[in-house]
């Protein structure tokens, strides 16, 4: 990845530059602007590979922002990471199930915010072959295309469902998802899926993973993550 511009959202001018700065000595584009309305004009007049987008603006709120980022045609399809100076669950959610791609705290670190970035954009540009991935991650080994999961080498049964919960963390490990992004991503063919039965399949998927199950996390307020790091 080489020179994708990215728009930087933040009505604090050191944060701004900082930022910036540092996508450009990591080989990106960064434009910033310090308000939402600037945001929204900037958006307008050009294409960006991602933005970089502070919930407390003056002004157009940054879920402001990304309500009619994702409503207007020529950017609905870009990737938002979202920051957020109190770290309040509500606004978390909401920007999560706005469209957003991640989110992090203030304070932050440049270099975890780069990581997030590049993650991003990795997304962005994967192939249909890439989506059918085998994953492998601690003891886990996670195969779509078969519809196998091994547990130390071990076959575990798991439903249509449980399956495609436990795939979709399982390849974004350290990356919270509201429980409705999850019904978003799962369809499920032997049990109708809603935000409360997401409870349920991650309680089914602990059990049967046995000890790995504490490799999915809750995170209380927003919903769940995939373990990063043992």
């Amino acid at each position: 990845m080489s020179g994708e511009k990215i728009l930087v959202v933040d009505d604090e001018e050191d944060i701004l530059e900082l930022i910036k700065y540092n996508l450009k000595m990591d080989g990106f584009d960064p434009t910033g602007v310090l308000s939402g309305e600037k945001a929204l004009e900037q958006a307008h007049k050009q294409t960006f590979d991602l933005i970089i987008l502070d919930l407390m603006l003056p002004g157009i709120n940054g879920l402001d922002v990304a309500r009619k980022l994702k409503a207007d045609p020529k950017s609905c399809s870009t990737p938002i990471i979202m920051l957020s100076a109190k770290g309040e669950e509500a606004d978390i959610v909401t920007g999560l199930e706005l469209g957003a791609d991640d989110y992090m705290t203030k304070p932050f670190s440049p270099r975890i915010l780069q990581a997030r970035i590049r993650a991003v954009l990795r997304r962005q540009t994967k192939s249909p072959e890439d989506e059918l991935a085998p994953v492998g991650i601690f003891d886990l080994r996670i195969d779509p295309g078969k519809r196998k999961v091994e547990v130390g080498g071990k076959p575990i049964a798991l439903t249509f469902t449980e399956f495609q919960v436990l795939y979709f963390l399982a390849r974004r490990p350290g990356w919270v998802f509201t429980r409705n992004q999850i019904v978003d991503a799962v369809k499920g063919e032997d049990y109708y899926v809603t935000d409360r039965s997401v409870d349920v399949q991650i309680v089914g998927l602990r059990k049967k993973l046995g000890s790995s199950g504490k490799y999915i996390e809750t995170v209380r307020g927003l919903g769940y993550r995939f373990k990063e790091n043992l």
